[in-house]
């Protein structure tokens, strides 16, 4: 948005910077083959900003926010032969120990705000204009854990960019100037052997992650023989330049149903960057040397999106509904 001042009017939608929030619900969905469906997907992600207004209005210190991100199959069917330059379906991956899915989705919602009830509202209206037309895969409700800790109990996001660096790190360049503005997301979904996890001694678990767990010192394991998580998330290139992205990470779960997890989710100037970032934790570097915090968390979904700035989503809606009137 405009100046970034949310205290006064809604939060623009497609805001990758909008702030990290209380509450979120992720939400990816599949479309319909049939065009009336597609038109009328067109049709509400060219209202979206609309639909931030009208609920967002409602409380403006709520900081109501929505980001739609935009899968390969879905992009391909509104904007055949124009495409961001990364675009494609997650890869899944193939460890010595663990593996990576891929998952299906075409469309994801981001949906973040203070105060859960502004979600759930904003969910229900969507999909309410959605229709039939859409199928939901997959619907998760995060929340905020006390000092932004995951459940595992240890501080979640730390090495986010901010300031100038969040758009170097979060928002597509130069090198694509059609999409300039935009971001590559990457989403996964994990779930956390909680009991396998409180059985690893305090220190093993820091070894693991990388930080100490009270107060999240960062732990230098650069001549270790096993790297920890932190360390296989680092990104750098062959000179030595390190690579960002934006994680809005959030915690959910079900006691009841001994459900505990995590959602990934991250926002990147080039997708490469998270791809790398993967491949490292469940291959290892050096090889066989995997990310060990996927021995107690594993992932069931994975799935790639383009969240293209509002006046390009508008854009690309138009051209699409131009291209779709004389099917219907």
């Amino acid at each position: 948005m405009s100046g970034k001042n949310w205290d006064r009017v809604p939060i623009d939608a497609q805001s990758v910077e909008a702030p990290l929030s209380q509450s979120a619900i992720f939400l990816v969905v599949t479309v319909a083959g049939e065009q009336p469906a597609l038109a009328r997907v067109c049709s509400v992600l060219g209202e979206l900003d609309d639909l931030v207004k009208t609920v967002g209005f409602r409380d403006l210190g709520g900081r109501l926010s929505c980001i739609a991100g935009i899968g390969s199959d879905l992009w391909d069917r509104l904007s055949p032969g124009r495409r961001p330059l990364e675009l494609k379906p997650f890869a899944p991956i193939k460890g010595a120990v663990h593996s990576a899915p891929t998952t299906s989705g075409d469309l994801l919602f981001h949906i973040r705000a203070e105060r859960p009830d502004m979600c759930f509202e904003f969910e229900r209206i969507l999909l309410d204009r959605l229709g039939p037309g859409v199928t939901v895969v997959d619907e998760v409700t995060g929340f905020r854990y006390f000092d932004a800790r995951d459940l595992l109990g240890f501080v979640d996001g730390t090495a986010n960019p901010t300031g100038l660096d969040l758009p170097a790190s979060a928002l597509v360049g130069d090198e694509d100037a059609d999409f300039a503005g935009g971001s590559y997301v990457v989403v996964q979904k994990y779930l956390h052997d909680m009991q396998a996890w409180a059985r690893i001694p305090t220190p093993e678990q820091e070894a693991i992650i990388g930080r100490t767990k009270i107060d999240n010192i960062e732990i230098d394991d650069d001549d270790a023989p096993r790297k920890s998580h932190k360390s296989l998330a680092t990104i750098e290139d062959a000179d030595g330049n390190e690579y960002d992205i934006l994680r809005d990470n959030m915690p959910f779960g079900r006691p009841g149903q001994n459900e505990f997890g995590t959602y990934f989710i991250g926002y990147s100037r080039y997708l490469w960057v998270t791809e790398k970032m993967l491949q490292r934790m469940y291959v290892g570097d050096p090889p066989g040397a995997y990310d060990r915090l996927l021995d107690v968390s594993t992932p069931h979904t994975g799935t790639t999106f383009f969240a293209p700035t509002r006046p390009m989503l508008q854009t690309l809606v138009q051209d699409a509904q131009e291209q779709l009137r004389p099917a219907q």
